[in-house]
């Protein structure tokens, strides 16, 4: 199976509509890279069921969702984890946090969230620091401090200020949308394709297949790129934010050991958005596609910090 020059080319012109001037030139970069990466992997397995009319099918779809996933990306996480928004009367202290670390961090207040989940967890989401929110779970306020809350809300700021908080969130959207058509591949697999007949230039039953329990994986590692890095950097830039280290490093150990027990509502695609993966595996081999780096190596980087109070 291969790609047109001409198809090609589509794919790669596709990730400057979603461009705006509020971003800095890394993160457009970074953004660019990564959606024309996975969005040609999103084409290729349109290519794979549908020969060239899936293919540019596909494409279609990859152009709408790149702009709907730079205007609605945050949304979408948010009504993925089901978050609700609450008003500083709801939650007084959460409110202060975010506030006092926004002006901080010199950015606006972003919009706070509860999500009603028992497995502890946070998480940041936005394309850009003055469309941002912070969402937490039930299950963090309930078993974490007050100064370990604040270093976790931090942690979260620190990624708006980095304005990686897009990154995540569009990357979510894509691979959430690639295991969907991995899983339509697996389907076309057993029937022997879709719409071959005309073109003729569809991937056999047998490559399809093949490219159906890949691509998944493809799209795991691309956000493993992005996502192990930036968390070294949240903790850095928060534990500075909050001015001490111990609290999100406390935090990170509890939280580990809370979403190691208690299971979470989260999908696989949204997963490294989170403070901690929430989707955990056991065994070496399930170790080494774990989006986020070990919280023991996390925490040894935070408590070598020398903090400026």
């Amino acid at each position: 199976m291969s790609l047109s020059f001409d198809a090609w080319a589509c794919v790669s012109e596709v990730f400057f509509v979603i461009r705006g001037d509020e971003w800095t030139d890394m993160n457009t970069l970074k953004v660019t890279v990564l959606l024309a990466g996975l969005t040609g992997l999103f084409v290729m397995m349109g290519q794979a069921i549908g020969g060239n009319t899936g293919m540019f099918f596909a494409f279609g779809i990859a152009v709408v969702m790149n702009v709907g996933a730079y205007w609605f990306s945050d949304k979408l996480a948010l009504r993925a984890a089901r978050a609700q928004e609450v008003t500083p009367q709801q939650a007084p202290e959460l409110h202060e946090m975010v506030e006092v670390l926004s002006e901080r961090a010199g950015i606006p207040k972003p919009k706070v969230y509860i999500v009603n989940d028992p497995s502890p967890n946070a998480f940041a989401t936005g394309r850009n620091p003055q469309h941002a929110a912070v969402a937490v779970n039930t299950g963090l306020l309930d078993i974490l401090s007050k100064d370990e809350v604040f270093g976790v809300v931090a942690h979260e700021i620190a990624h708006i200020k980095s304005r990686d908080t897009l990154t995540m969130t569009v990357v979510a959207t894509v691979a959430g949308a690639i295991s969907m058509l991995a899983n339509m591949a697996q389907f076309a697999a057993i029937f022997g394709g879709l719409g071959r007949g005309d073109d003729d230039e569809g991937m056999n039953p047998i490559g399809m297949l093949a490219l159906a329990i890949v691509a998944p994986f493809m799209a795991l590692i691309m956000q493993m790129a992005v996502s192990r890095a930036r968390e070294f950097e949240a903790d850095k830039l928060g534990a500075n934010l909050a001015r001490s280290s111990s609290g999100l490093s406390n935090a990170l150990l509890q939280l580990e050991r809370g979403t190691s027990h208690i299971p979470t509502r989260t999908d696989a695609a949204h997963a490294p958005l989170y403070i901690v993966n929430p989707l955990k595996g056991n065994n070496g081999l399930m170790k080494l596609f774990m989006t986020h780096p070990p919280v023991e190596e996390r925490v040894a980087k935070l408590n070598a910090l020398q903090i400026a109070r």
